[in-house]
């Protein structure tokens, strides 16, 4: 059919469907086991959104249930990839994935305190980065007492480990 037949109030735009945290290409999908819990329970959340859509306008219906499958299509995905880390399971005595890590930065002298999550479970508020972050491969692989440099911009800053806990 010919592009003059279609009615304008046909061509709708396609919703835009936002994206999940970036995961580098090769990576594993590494999540602690409350990451996974948090992800299957945003899983049923938009499942029940998309059961309990208001049916008076079929358009707009129609647009948030594309949305809501949309997002369930991404978020299905990062959980079929998920790769469950115990941190627990972790060597204790060095910072792994799962590590809640204080330390110290200088200049400054300035302390520090997160823990190694998953890119779905990144939180800054919740003082949780991803294993991909910088400064979480940085300090990967050492122990209470060590040093590592971290360049931030133009500036080497460098990092004294703490305390490690699991």
């Amino acid at each position: 059919m010919s592009r003059g037949f279609v009615k304008e109030s046909d061509q709708e735009t396609l919703p835009i469907i936002p994206a999940r945290p970036p995961l580098p290409v090769g990576a594993t999908n590494y999540v602690t086991p409350a990451g996974l819990e948090a992800l299957q329970a945003e899983r049923r959340t938009l499942e029940a959104d998309k059961a309990n859509l208001p049916g008076d306008n079929e358009d707009e219906r129609r647009r948030a249930a594309t949305v809501i499958d949309g997002k369930l299509n991404l978020l299905n995905q990062r959980i079929t990839s998920a790769r469950v880390l115990v941190p627990e399971d972790q060597p204790q005595d060095e910072i792994r994935f799962g590590a809640r890590v204080k330390l110290r930065q200088q200049p400054g002298n300035r302390t520090q305190e997160f823990q190694i999550v998953g890119v779905d479970e990144a939180n800054v508020k919740e003082k949780k980065i991803s294993f991909t972050a910088p400064i979480a491969e940085a300090i990967t692989g050492l122990r209470v007492g060590e040093r590592a440099d971290f360049r931030l911009g133009n500036e080497l800053r460098k990092l004294e480990i703490l305390a490690i806990t699991y």
